[in-house]
């Protein structure tokens, strides 16, 4: 009998209990899980906003302007900065400090190109300028001329779909950068392509800079032969390529001068690294 009453008692109580019924704390568990899911869901398109994933830029792209007239104002406190940015490179201050680097030489192709050549150049001219190919490359070139590495700025506006940069323009560097070490170990100085063979590996994204490495593999008589990579900065190799160069019979009537003059006269007696122009500082020696 006193169990029974118990039993009431308690069965009372709970019908006068001040706490939420079941099917109200089933709604709050609902709405948390949706609050939180909505949190998670705005921090992770907030971050990828600023920090997105490379394959969401290869496949919804920023947009970007067209690239500026190369002589403004604006373009050439661009040029300046980029400048500086690749003269403090970890890959390029490394190489500069490494136990051999008196074997190797520094020198800027174009960069002392007569102005009425340079005009009708596809790299040096027509594809020179922010958001192109806004500085002349920087090679630094073993003095046997057997190894060369090339570092190249590759802008925005030189993309085939949007945000990646094109195969055609990446299949040009890789033959100018090429061109220079073959050429240089032909007797006259003068080569043309016989054979360019490409390899794309990955895609090669925009705004960065990329760097081309090439070995010398033979020389015999009018012909050399060449390979050569293209990487990012982390070293993910982007192309691969191999090439041969021969020397045309016709080689003594054309003008090695300006060949050279355009690919980039190594200067032994300069031991300063080579800067886009003369105003601008050489970037700081760490202490």
């Amino acid at each position: 009998m006193s169990s029974n009453i118990l039993r009431r008692i308690l069965t009372n109580a709970r019908g006068f209990s001040t706490g939420p019924p079941p099917a109200a704390r089933s709604s709050y568990r609902h709405l948390r899980t949706l609050a939180l899911g909505g949190s998670v869901i705005v921090t992770s398109y907030a971050l990828g906003a600023v920090y997105p994933h490379p394959y969401i830029t290869f496949i919804s792209p920023r947009p970007a302007p067209a690239p500026p007239d190369p002589d403004s104002p604006q373009s050439i406190i661009y040029t300046a900065t980029l400048e500086q940015t690749l003269q403090t490179l970890p890959l390029l201050t490394s190489h500069r400090a490494q136990p051999d680097a008196h074997e190797w030489y520094e020198t800027r192709p174009y960069v002392n190109y007569p102005e009425q050549l340079r005009v009708n150049s596809l790299t040096a001219g027509a594809l020179r300028g922010p958001g192109k190919l806004a500085l002349p490359p920087l090679v630094r070139a073993r003095k046997d001329e057997s190894e060369a590495i090339v570092i190249v700025h590759v802008g925005r506006g030189v993309c085939g779909h949007d945000g990646i940069i094109h195969g055609g323009l990446l299949a040009t560097i890789l033959d100018e950068s090429l061109a220079r070490t073959a050429i240089t170990n032909l007797p006259e100085k003068i080569g043309v392509t016989a054979n360019l063979s490409i390899n794309y590996r990955a895609p090669t994204f925009a705004d960065q800079f990329i760097v081309v490495r090439i070995n010398l593999v033979d020389k015999a008589g009018r012909k050399s032969k060449v390979t050569g990579k293209v990487e990012d900065l982390k070293g993910n190799v982007l192309v691969e390529a191999h090439a041969t160069f021969v020397q045309p019979k016709y080689a003594h009537l054309l003008k090695s001068k300006a060949v050279q003059q355009m690919m980039g006269d190594p200067d032994p007696a300069r031991s300063t690294p080579v800067l886009l122009s003369e105003g601008m500082p050489p970037p700081l020696s760490k202490a």
